[in-house]
């Protein structure tokens, strides 16, 4: 008899590898006895929780990607016979059945019911995690921080973590639950299967939310078993609103008799209600004029030119507010427009890894761009970059003299032609003025290089080597210059 045991919270690489190694041994589903880390001994708790030889009678198991599929759904689900199911499967698989056809064998039923479930709780996570925002430290400039906690039924923390990413990519997120976590920076999607703590999570759009649910109820389309099987009552204590439904329920036929006898002879009454809870809201507070901080919140709001028409957002500069110097690209590009932070798409990415090679921490500098939206033209399913012309390049160039005016560095980098144009109203050869430090007024140094997505758009492989370690250098040259 082996017994062998699994962390089991949704990480498919663990039981595959077990699986596989008792394939290739021969080792009949019957004798495995399947345990998780929850189980009284604890895990690995076994004296006999080993791999078996493989044999060489038995061939290395071929499945679908189908069973693939069904195999990382299930293996997510918290019943604790999920993995005995599986492997038992994988090995009437190995024999040439095919076994995922046959809809009415007992193991498919019981696999595609657990994929099902996990299906279920994927979609009850997306609907019902709420969010509540973080206030950045004092003196602090950053991106909009938040925090969230949810109870799944399964371990879906990793399934479930991109659909957040992509969802909310433009703010820095934390999702806690007692089966793992999920956060977002802007720049890593980070996962952890270990248990969290629910934290006290309490903001004063709360009661905003609750005067609005009310308002929307409507007591005359009320169905109790749809909206506790939508919305089981498990869900509730986590929803700012779950204090107002008990009432709601129990007061629903007096409200429907309220209402017909109102009818509509006089206006609908939330209107005004939620005027009140929103008054009752503070403010948040500005930024003081004359601050970096201030001149982000300034931009956020910006119609100088029409390209905003078409952004996501503005990207403004991030970096010190005192830093040496300043790095000033083109435009953001589409990953940027989405994060709201310059230069972290393939260009940013070139960039990063170019100043840790001449030994330049990006966290010392202030990176901007001549233009702060993303002008771009689509294309199916794709946005296609557009260069900025003059007069937005100019019309924007009142934003980056407000940046150099308050960060005040030493050493300014134009990053390519549309740079140098925002800083000088020049329009030369690149090549003129490159790799050779300008002296500006007020005593700033300005050094011109090119902008690192020209060298990925460099079709010849042996120039784009030459280029990349002529940008190289550029960059060691300001390493000097700093």
């Amino acid at each position: 008899m082996f017994r062998y045991s699994l962390r089991g919270r949704g990480d498919p690489t663990e039981w595959r590898d077990a699986a596989r190694a008792f394939m290739l041994a021969g080792i009949e589903p019957d004798i495995i006895d399947w345990r998780t880390m929850d189980d009284a001994d604890g895990l690995f708790g076994f004296d006999d929780n080993r791999l078996p030889e493989p044999s060489p009678l038995c061939n290395k198991p071929i499945v679908s990607s189908a069973f693939v599929r069904l195999a990382e759904a299930v293996l997510c689900h918290s019943d604790p016979t999920r993995f005995a199911l599986l492997y038992r499967m994988l090995f009437r698989i190995s024999f040439g059945r095919r076994l995922l056809q046959d809809a009415s064998d007992p193991d498919v039923v019981a696999a595609n019911r657990m994929a099902k479930s996990v299906g279920r709780d994927y979609h009850k996570m997306t609907a019902f995690v709420r969010f509540k925002e973080l206030p950045l430290p004092e003196g602090t400039v950053g991106r909009r921080r938040f925090i969230a906690w949810f109870e799944p039924d399964h371990f879906i923390v990793k399934r479930v973590a991109p659909f957040f990413q992509r969802r909310f990519t433009d703010m820095d997120w934390l999702i806690l639950t007692p089966k793992g976590s999920a956060s977002w920076d802007g720049e890593e999607l980070r996962t952890t299967d270990d248990p969290a703590e629910k934290p006290d999570l309490r903001d004063e759009t709360d009661e905003l939310w609750r005067t609005y649910y009310a308002s929307i109820f409507n007591p005359a389309r009320l169905k109790v078993k749809m909206m506790t099987k939508e919305m089981p009552k498990k869900y509730w204590k986590n929803l700012p609103e779950a204090e107002l439904i008990p009432s709601l329920i129990a007061n629903a036929e007096a409200s429907v008799l309220e209402m017909a006898a109102k009818q509509a002879s006089e206006p609908l009454p939330f209107h005004h209600r939620i005027q009140e809870a929103a008054a009752k809201v503070p403010a948040a507070p500005r930024a003081a004029s004359g601050t970096l901080e201030g001149l982000r919140e300034e931009a956020r709001s910006c119609t100088r030119c029409d390209i905003y028409c078409r952004a996501t957002q503005t990207v403004f500069g991030e970096g010190p507010a005192n830093a040496a110097t300043m790095i000033i690209g083109e435009q953001p590009g589409d990953q940027e427009d989405l994060a709201g932070k310059p230069f972290v798409g393939p260009a940013g990415q070139l960039f990063n890894t170019t100043l840790k090679e001449v030994g330049i921490d990006r966290h010392s500098l202030y990176v901007t761009n001549a233009v702060k939206h993303f002008k771009y033209e689509p294309r199916g399913k794709r946005r296609i970059h557009q260069k900025p012309n003059m007069g937005e390049v100019r019309q924007c160039r009142w934003w980056l003299t407000r940046e150099i005016e308050l960060v005040k560095p030493k050493l300014v980098v134009a990053m390519g032609a549309t740079a140098l144009f925002a800083l000088t109203d020049m329009r030369q050869k690149l090549e003129d003025v490159r790799s050779e430090p300008i002296a500006m007024e007020d005593g700033r140094t300005l050094f011109v290089t090119v902008h690192p997505s020209y060298l990925l758009r460099i079709p010849d492989e042996g120039r784009k080597r030459e280029e990349l370690l002529r940008f190289r250098d550029d960059m060691a040259a300001v390493q000097r210059l700093m």
